[in-house]
């Protein structure tokens, strides 16, 4: 598994729905105490229980988990979740939350989120998308391979449902397909702490 591409990553986003959470919680909770970038996270969950799910991430977890809040300036070291019922873009070095139409049903969208990152990030952003029903991020992958970021996919073996990764995957969004461990993998050698 090379790592080349995840030198001079200046923030990781992931998109999850379906079987997200628990993936989430493995990812997050294996991160090092100190870590040297923002992570984004759109998870499909309703409003009222992302908040609580932020809350379960930042006590399983080494590494600052906060429910993302309109106007909250982006600091390195936390990961954010976007609120239910809330779309989160990324704006100034800012977060943005709005309530623009759905995607594929959904709000939040993977996609505002990647698009408005690959936007901010360029070639510096890592784009990761998880299991998951439906079409939701590979709009948002396409627009982060476009500015020079990288993208992977989870693989089918390791997802619950393989349509988001799967779809991203046959637009010829994704240069990775890797397990869910190797995943971790990769968001740890990015994340780390250069001393």
């Amino acid at each position: 598994m090379a790592l080349k591409y995840t030198k001079d990553k200046k923030a990781i986003v992931i998109g999850a729905s379906t079987g997200g959470p628990k993936a989430l919680v493995y990812l997050i909770s294996n991160l090092p105490e100190r870590i040297s970038l923002p992570i984004f996270v759109v998870q499909h969950m309703p409003k009222g229980f992302t908040a609580s799910f932020a809350e379960r991430l930042d006590k399983e977890s080494k590494v600052m988990v906060v429910e993302a809040e309109d106007k909250m300036p982006i600091v390195k070291g936390t990961v954010y979740i976007a609120p239910g019922d809330y779309h989160m873009e990324l704006e100034d070095n800012m977060i943005r939350l709005n309530k623009k139409a759905k995607i594929f049903g959904v709000r939040p969208a993977v996609d505002y989120l990647f698009i408005s990152a690959a936007e901010a990030y360029g070639r510096n952003l890592l784009g990761i998308i998880l299991t998951g029903m439906g079409k939701d991020g590979a709009a948002g992958m396409l627009k982060i391979k476009e500015k020079g970021g990288y993208n992977i996919a989870q693989d089918m073996e390791s997802s619950v449902v393989y349509g988001m990764p799967g779809h991203a995957i046959n637009q010829n969004a994704v240069h990775q397909v890797l397990s869910l461990e190797n995943i971790s993998t990769v968001i740890n050698y990015c994340v780390r702490v250069k001393e």
